[in-house]
């Protein structure tokens, strides 16, 4: 029963959008093809976690409720808050690439022209890319008893649905965003990776704020 019912609903929304005026210039084939393909592929793929998005005809049935997604950051399910803290394979969507997909959609969420679509993404599984010795816990807040290189950072005891921000306040008074995650998802866990590992000094706090919602796990590069 409940497979023919999303199947009439994609059959319904098919029928519907044959229909939709076209009154955007954006298009599935040039813009929206290469935001799926570099922040939702990995599980929206055959093959992968989700139903596929890498075609037009995948895309487009879905195309209301992925407006609806983005627009209420549910996914992709990247977590960290846009801009706080630089990661390596962010997947968060800027806001101008959530306007972008609005727009698409409202606009009758046309197809373009399949020769400007990008080359399909690698999906080869990658390793850690930081080599970790050890993880410093941090509830509420600690300082560093020594010098450190952070390669990343991972939740460790989030409840559901919180939200919290690490920064790390070096003895010089300067901040440094660390992480801020927002309406956490526990089955969307993962390690960030920054961009370039962090180096924090002797005595440098590292915050979690606020101190009751969870703590965070710095994971710590080998020192070579």
């Amino acid at each position: 029963m409940v497979k023919r019912a999303l199947t009439l609903a994609v059959l319904m929304a098919l029928f519907s959008s044959a229909h939709d005026v076209i009154t955007t210039p954006i298009t599935y084939s040039r813009e929206i093809s290469r935001l799926i393909y570099s922040r939702c592929a990995s599980c929206h793929r055959e093959g992968g976690s989700a139903f596929s998005l890498l075609t037009y005809p995948e895309a487009r049935p879905w195309a209301k409720a992925i407006k609806e997604e983005v627009l209420e950051r549910r996914m992709p399910p990247w977590g960290a808050v846009k801009g706080f803290g630089q990661f390596q394979d962010d997947r968060g969507l800027t806001q101008e690439q959530i306007g972008l997909i609005a727009e698409w959609v409202e606009g009758g969420a046309p197809e373009g022209d399949p020769a400007l679509l990008p080359k399909r993404p690698d999906f080869e599984e990658r390793s850690a890319p930081a080599p970790v010795t050890t993880e410093i816990a941090v509830e509420g807040e600690i300082a560093l008893k020594t010098p450190v290189a952070v390669a990343g950072i991972h939740a460790r005891k989030v409840p559901e649905g919180s939200s919290l921000m690490v920064t790390a306040e070096r003895p010089d008074g300067s901040i440094e965003p660390l992480l801020w995650l927002y309406d956490y998802k526990p089955r969307f866990a993962r390690s960030y990776w920054y961009s370039a590992a962090l180096k924090l000094p002797t005595g440098t706090k590292i915050q979690v704020t606020p101190a009751d919602a969870g703590s965070i796990a710095l994971l710590v590069k080998r020192a070579r």
